[in-house]
C-alpha cells in the first residue's frame, strides 16, 4: 500500500483556488465515469451548474458496475448492472441530465482494460467514436493516477481517443479530472502533487443539496439494499463526507490562474 503524502493537495484542500462555473462555461461537456456514480461523486456540482447554465453534458459510463455486489443471489450480474443503469439516470435527471444523454460503455467492473490489454484498442476505438460523435469542449475524466484501475485504464482509454481525433482545424478539449478514492488517506499516494498538474476547487454551494440528493439515488453504493453479500461494496460515510463540500477539486495540466 503507499504511504501517505503529507503534503498532498487533498490534505488542506481549502488552501486551493476557488472558482465559479462561468470559468469552465462551454458546451458540449463530456463528464467520463470509471463506474456508475464516479461521475456523480466527484462532478455531481460541475454537472448541476453546467447543465442549469443551458450547456449540453454529455455522460459516459465506462464499466457495468455489475462487481459491487458479486456473491448476492438478490441481484446477479445482470440485474445489479440494469439497477446500475437506472440509479446512474435517476440521479443524472436530478441533475439535469436527459436520459438520451447518458451512455454506458458497459465494459467488465474491475476489468476496465489498461493500454497492455489485448482489449484495450477496441475500447479506445468505440471510445474515438462517441468523442467523434458528440464533439465535447470540455471533458472530465479520473484522476489519471487514481488508486482505483479502473479509473488509471479509463484515463488512459479517452487519452488515446483523443490522440487519434483530427483537431487540425478545430481545438482540442479542455480536460479537467478528478479525484476519487485519493481522498481516502489509506490508499492515496505519492501522485496528486505531480509536476505536471495544478488542482483548484469549483464553487458548487448553490447545488450541494442537489448533488447530495442525487448521490443518495444510488442505493446500492450507499446504503444496505443489497444485503445479502458480505463483502459486497458500500461507499463509507467517512468517504461521502469528502464529497458532502461546498466545492470540489479539480486537476488539470493548464490550470486556471489563481
Amino acid at each position: 500500500m503507499n504511504s501517505v503524502q503529507k503534503n498532498s493537495v487533498l490534505e488542506n484542500p481549502d488552501r486551493l483556488p476557488l472558482h465559479s462555473v462561468e470559468a469552465i462555461a462551454k458546451s458540449p461537456v463530456l463528464v467520463v465515469a470509471p463506474h456508475p456514480d464516479d461521475e456523480c461523486l466527484g462532478c455531481g456540482g460541475a454537472i448541476a451548474l453546467l447543465s442549469s447554465l443551458g450547456c449540453r453534458v454529455y455522460i459516459l459510463v465506462i464499466s457495468d458496475g455489475a462487481m459491487s455486489h458479486p456473491n448476492s443471489q438478490k441481484y446477479p450480474a445482470a440485474k445489479l448492472r440494469s439497477l446500475r443503469i437506472q440509479e446512474t439516470q435517476s440521479a443524472m435527471a436530478t441533475l439535469g441530465v436527459e436520459a438520451s444523454q447518458v451512455s454506458f460503455l458497459g465494459l467488465p467492473d474491475s476489468a476496465v482494460p489498461m493500454s497492455t490489454n489485448p482489449s484495450f484498442g477496441a475500447a479506445v476505438s468505440a471510445c474515438q467514436k462517441y468523442l467523434e460523435a458528440i464533439a465535447p469542449q470540455i471533458i472530465f475524466l479520473p484522476w489519471r493516477q487514481d488508486p482505483h484501475a479502473d479509473h488509471r485504464a479509463t484515463w488512459q482509454m479517452i487519452q488515446a481517443a483523443l490522440a487519434l481525433q483530427d483537431f487540425s482545424t478545430v481545438a482540442a478539449p479542455r480536460v479537467i479530472e478528478y479525484p476519487i478514492w485519493d481522498w481516502d488517506t489509506t490508499q492515496r499516494g505519492n501522485q496528486v502533487n505531480s509536476e505536471v498538474t495544478k488542482a483548484w476547487r469549483l464553487d458548487i454551494h448553490s447545488v450541494l443539496e442537489l448533488k447530495q440528493k442525487a448521490i443518495a439515488l444510488y442505493r446500492s453504493q450507499v446504503t444496505n439494499l443489497i444485503d445479502d453479500d458480505p463483502q459486497g461494496f458500500r461507499l463509507s460515510a467517512d468517504m461521502l463526507t469528502h464529497f458532502a463540500q461546498p466545492w470540489e477539486v479539480f486537476l488539470e495540466e493548464s490550470a486556471l490562474e489563481k
